[in-house]
Parts: C-alpha cells; structure tokens; sequence
C-alpha cells in the first residue's frame, strides 16, 4: 500500500519560512524567518480562476476578500488579503473586472504576472486556484475538462523559478482524471508545497448534527444525491469520504468500483448491493422535497444512477443518484456488530451568500497563516480517481474495475464542527 503523509511532514518543514513570507510577504530566506518579528501583516493572496461571474465559485469564494463573508459589504472580512487576480476566460457576465476596480485588486493577463505582481520573482503568500465553471469541453466519460492541470503548471514554474513556494488551496477535484489529479499531487508533495483541495460539502451543517465514531469499524455507508454525475456525483463522493476516512485503522484505500444505470440500481438492492434500510434512512432525512416510504421510487426516479464503492479493508459506501426525485445531500451508515443505523442530512444554503463557502475558505485561511493543510489533499485525491474510474465503468456499461492505484492509506485529525447559523438568504441574483 501506498502510505501518504501529504498533510504531516511534509508540509511541516515549511511552517517557520512561510511565518516569515506572512510577516514579510516579499519574501525572506528560512534562516531570517526564525528570528523575524511577528507583525499583523495580512498574507497576500493571488486568485488564479477559470471564470469570473455572479454565483460562481470564484464569486463565492473570491469575492468574500473584496465584499466580505456575507457578500454585501456588510459581514466580516476574511484575515486575507487579496492583491492580484487572473481569469482563464472572461465571459460577456464577467464581474471580475468591476470588482477589481472597485477594490483596488490589478487584474493579470498571465498567471506569472498575478503571481509575481509584475516582479519577477513570487510575491505573494498564498493562492486560490479556482478552476470551476467556464466554457470547456467535456471528456468521453462526461466530466468537464477543467485546465487544472495546465493553471497547476504555471504556477509551479513560478515556485522553481523563484526558489520557494507557497501555500495552494485548490477548489473541488484535483483534476478530471486521474493521471492529472496524481501529477499534480505528486508535484505538491515533492515541491512540499502545502496543498489542500475539496469542495464545501465536508464542512456543512448536518441535520441531525452527526458523525461517523473516530476509531469505530464501519459495515456500510449508503448516500444520496442529485444533479450532474461529475460535478454534484463528486459532493456526494467527497461526503461519503469525509465519513469513512474516520473508522477504524483510517484510510485503507478502495479496490473497486462499478456503476450501474436505470432498472440494474433498483435489482442491485434487491439483490442486497446496498442495504434497503440504510437507503430509506437516508432518503428520511431529505427536506427540501421530502419522500414519504410508501412512494415508488421507479416511478419518482425513471433513471437511476448508482456508485457502488468497495475499500480494501471490506467498507462498501453507494452512492444514488436519484434525478429529479431529490434536492439535497443525506446518508446513513452502519458500525460493523450493531444494528444502529444513522443518518444525516448534509444541507446548503441554497441562496446568496452560499454561507457554506465560508467553511471552505475558512479553512484555506487557517492554512495561509500557519502553512499547514486543515484537512488531507489525500481525501480529494481519492475522491477525484474514484469518480474518474466510476464514470468510466458508467462508460463501459457497468463492468467492475479493480482500483489498484487508489490503494492509498492517510489518516486525519481533522473533526467536523456544526457550524455557525447562516445569515439571511438572499435572492441569488441579488448582490
């Protein structure tokens, strides 16, 4: 198996250079960053961003540096500073130049020069990679082909260049495939760069407020979903993991996966694939459309998709996808020895400001001013291969396929916290 120490060694080498980047964010070499004084000096931030418009991840998450949490000029700002900006594309709704503007933030037609500030040389302290919405082309298997790659480059050619690196919080799946994600992956720990990725579902409020027992063995996860199979099919996944990285031993790695369609979902329960009790606990928790037991879910649900997940330390996780029946993210789980099921519903403020992007950037946060990841780039590495090996049995009618390169153990400190009560929604086309 491949032990992954991604979010512990590695990253920790960097923690006393990049205090002194934070203090001091030209930049200073490792032996004056242990004497440096401490200053309330903001770290620097760059935005590196596919596009740039109303309601899209780079609004959610960038625009709380220029606009504050709740996205009104009204809320608190993150401790950021956001100095530069790039956009991949800049469609006839780009906001981004008139918030820029606005705010004082340039705007870069290269990464190297948002990341550099036109100096030759790195100078800022930490940076947003958002690659998420845009016009891109769609691979054969359905996910949208983000250039995350291509973004990742860039900025890794201003780290060797430069000599020194910062830290990178990269949003949603490290790539759409898995020889990019483990490329990129790979080049952060060999660089020691901390580097953390995922989406915002890990962080939600949970109604009941609940968690999977650190340490305790678990049988079987059952969850389920809605929307696209690439970018809500990997919410689903990142929360199924974010609960099974918890059990007994942590991480062992997944052995295969399969994915099956329309009628072969609901014979696959019948046949006991996934269990019948934990998928009606997890539909219970359901809230925005809710579903009554006594529905039928083939006439709900005319097609079905099901991830079927197997780990090598015996876990099963499935995965529904139940278009157009649900509105929501729930899931219900079993500890192996015990009849006890339970069950959560994983809910987002479905209207601006979108409260559950403050999780995701508080976190990142917390990683800019220490230089330690919050939680493992490990689990949405994981998470990115198996949706990419998923869609790919999808592609070739369901067949198994073992997983060997997701043979990866990590295990994490981080711990789930019910967060804060979100403000107000707000219409989400109002600013």
């Amino acid at each position: 198996m491949q032990r992954i120490f991604g979010t512990t060694l590695a990253c920790l080498v960097l923690v006393i250079p990049l205090i002194g980047w934070i203090a001091a964010p030209g930049g200073v070499s490792a032996g004056d960053a242990a004497v440096a004084p401490a200053k309330q000096k903001l770290p620097r931030i760059a935005a590196v961003v596919t596009e740039y418009r109303h309601n899209s991840h780079a609004d959610v998450i960038v625009s709380q540096l220029m606009l504050t949490k709740t996205l009104d000029g009204k809320g608190e700002f993150p401790k950021l500073q956001l100095v530069s900006l790039y956009t991949d594309q800049v469609p006839k709704n780009d906001t981004s130049r008139r918030l820029a503007k606005e705010h004082g933030v340039p705007v870069f037609d290269t990464i190297e020069g948002a990341l550099t500030l036109g100096t030759g040389e790195l100078a800022v302290d930490g940076i947003l990679l958002i690659a998420e919405h845009g016009q891109y082309p769609k691979s054969d298997t359905g996910q949208t082909i983000y250039p995350k790659k291509r973004l990742f480059a860039e900025v890794r050619k201003v780290f060797e260049s430069s000599g020194r690196v910062v830290p990178i919080f990269h949003d949603k799946h490290v790539a759409d495939n898995w020889a990019d994600a483990k490329e990129i992956y790979d080049a952060t720990q060999r660089l020691k760069i901390p580097f953390m990725a995922g989406s915002s579902l890990p962080g939600l409020w949970r109604y009941p407020p609940a968690n999977t027992k650190r340490g305790a063995k678990l049988e079987e996860i059952v969850a389920v979903s809605y929307g696209s199979l690439d970018a809500y099919g990997f919410h689903a996944l990142e929360m199924v993991q974010c609960l099974a990285e918890r059990r007994q031993g942590g991480e062992t790695g997944i052995k295969s996966v399969y994915c099956l369609e329309d009628e072969a979902v609901w014979e696959a329960g019948e046949r006991g694939v996934y269990d019948q009790e934990l998928f009606r606990a997890a539909l219970s928790r359901q809230k925005a459309r809710p579903i009554s037991p006594d529905q039928d879910m083939r006439e709900l649900v005319p097609h079905p998709v099901l991830f079927v997940i197997d780990y090598q330390d015996g876990l099963r996780a499935s995965v529904l996808q139940l278009n157009p029946a649900l509105q929501g993210w729930s899931v219900a789980w079993r500890e192996a020895d015990s009849d006890e099921i339970t069950s959560t519903l994983f809910w987002t403020q479905e209207a601006r400001p979108f409260t559950h992007f403050n999780f995701l950037l508080e976190g990142a946060e917390k990683m800019f001013h220490t230089g330690q990841p919050t939680w493992p780039a490990e689990r949405t590495l994981v998470t990115s291969g198996a949706l990419d090996a998923l869609l790919i049995s999808k592609k070739q009618g369901g067949k198994p396929l073992e997983t060997p390169y997701l043979d990866i153990e990590y295990t994490t400190d981080w711990d789930w916290q019910q967060p804060r009560n979100p403000p107000p929604g707000r219409p989400v086309m109002s600013q």
